[in-house]
């Protein structure tokens, strides 16, 4: 525990001691910044500090925090190469995630937890609520949805927000990636046929820090993406716009750009209910993309 004397008055304050995985991710690293600002006392832990692979060991580590609020940000995310590292996208997105729950469950920590928009099909053809039946295409989507089932055994009391198509300033997205190839190439092509919404770390980072601050904690499953319905084209173009580059962008169909993960064909995330239970204000894509980019330049 952590305590601070307040030497006037002679009165103790504690401050909540959260952990936050997945440090130098794009959720961790605005995570970072935007904690920095609040009276927590926060650890924020990477890859070497926290390896979740290795599983055995998780529980001891977090035990040295002594952590009130766990913010589970890491994840496998290398959707492709997961088909072909089923076990490690396992240990990471799973297995790794059941301990977290446990060590919460023992320990009455709270947890909260980024999911995806990959565990479901993309059969809808309407935004997908919180009670939407799921359906995981792909061996990372499966692997994130064993880790929702793990909490909701073990910490049924934790707050678990899905989330697509993230990308921040920091680390590698399809924005900083898009950048690249356009100062790089005339010609791009970007699949037309699968239909979501972006988000951008920042905002689900603030969302977030609102819900850990809020005055009651709501647990249950939340969607969070920015604002709006867009296909990855639709994402290219309007990188390109803002950037002011001159790249011939095509439209291409899903299966004219085979990859070894399928992704789902839709997967808008409805997000009424986040806003309506903790009043967080979600951007429009258009605005936040806008912030991003003149982040990055």
């Amino acid at each position: 525990m952590s305590l601070h004397h307040n030497n006037e008055s002679g009165t103790t304050s504690y401050k909540q001691r959260i952990l936050v995985t997945g440090a130098n991710g794009q959720v961790g690293s605005e995570l970072k910044e935007l904690l920095g600002k609040e009276d927590f006392e926060v650890f924020f832990l990477d890859r070497k500090q926290l390896p979740l692979e290795q599983t055995l060991i998780i529980q001891d580590i977090l035990g040295m925090y002594e952590p009130d609020i766990i913010i589970h940000a890491a994840a496998y995310t290398a959707v492709d190469k997961a088909e072909s590292e089923p076990e490690l996208a396992d240990a990471v997105n799973h297995l790794a995630t059941e301990e977290i729950a446990q060590y919460c469950r023992l320990h009455g920590a709270k947890l909260l937890a980024i999911s995806t928009d990959y565990v479901f099909d993309g059969h809808s053809s309407e935004p997908l609520t919180e009670d939407s039946a799921t359906a995981p295409l792909n061996i990372y989507g499966l692997t994130k949805w064993k880790g929702e089932q793990a909490i909701q055994k073990w910490a049924p009391e934790s707050v678990i927000i899905r989330t697509s198509w993230v990308y921040a300033a920091y680390g590698n997205n399809f924005v900083k990636t898009m950048i690249r190839l356009m100062h790089e190439r005339e010609e791009l092509s970007v699949v037309h046929d699968q239909i979501g919404s972006p988000t951008y770390a920042r905002d689900i980072a603030q969302a977030i820090v609102d819900i850990i601050k809020a005055a009651t904690w709501h647990p249950g499953i939340y969607h969070y993406s920015n604002e709006g319905q867009l296909s990855w084209y639709d994402f290219a173009v309007a990188i390109r716009d803002l950037i002011g580059a001159t790249c011939h962008i095509s439209p291409i169909s899903t299966s004219q750009y085979p990859t070894p993960a399928k992704r789902p064909a839709y997967s808008l995330l409805d997000k009424t209910k986040i806003k309506d239970t903790f009043g967080v204000k979600v951007p429009s894509w258009q605005e936040s993309l806008s912030t991003c980019i003149d982040r990055i330049k």
